[in-house]
């Protein structure tokens, strides 16, 4: 299984790179998890519809085909580390790709987070674009250590 963390917006501080990186590398072989960066849209003289159906053609182009799509939404549904595991664990057993999607600046088209087949949050807290990257990461870390049986997860 595969999982794509597609994100919008290329360019990210060193410091979150590195620690993007390092938990990249913790997943096993049979879970590769792989970032797809997407250009953002220039916010110059463009309306908000412009500016949502521009990244939408990139995200989607970015999403390989018949991947399950989860979109990260501040209405989406909250998650415990626990029943993050146990999606991810569901995930892996239909054997679907899973496409996890962090919009732009602006969020993502309300149309195209309708059309996702799950809808999650990550925080209730604003966060930096930069981090909701690591932290997503981190979290889906800590989700398959915790299906592994890892001591990583304490609760």
């Amino acid at each position: 299984m595969r999982l794509f963390i597609v994100a919008v917006g290329q360019q990210v501080p060193a410091w979150a790179q590195t620690a993007y990186d390092d938990y990249a590398k913790r997943f096993p072989p049979e879970l590769k998890v792989e970032l797809k960066a997407v250009k953002t849209e220039p916010r110059s003289s463009k309306t908000l519809a412009t500016l949502y159906a521009a990244e939408r053609k990139r995200i989607e182009a970015a999403i390989p085909r018949g991947c399950r799509i989860v979109v990260l939404d501040e209405h989406g549904t909250p998650l415990r580390t626990t029943a993050l595991a146990q999606r991810l664990k569901n995930w892996q057993l239909e054997g679907d790709d899973v496409a996890l999607v962090i919009g732009g600046p602006d969020g993502l088209e309300p149309e195209f987070k309708q059309a996702a087949h799950e809808r999650i949050r990550l925080s209730d807290l604003t966060l930096p674009h930069a981090m909701v990257r690591v932290l997503l990461i981190e979290q889906l870390y800590r989700a398959w250590s915790v299906n592994a049986g890892h001591p990583y997860h304490r609760e």
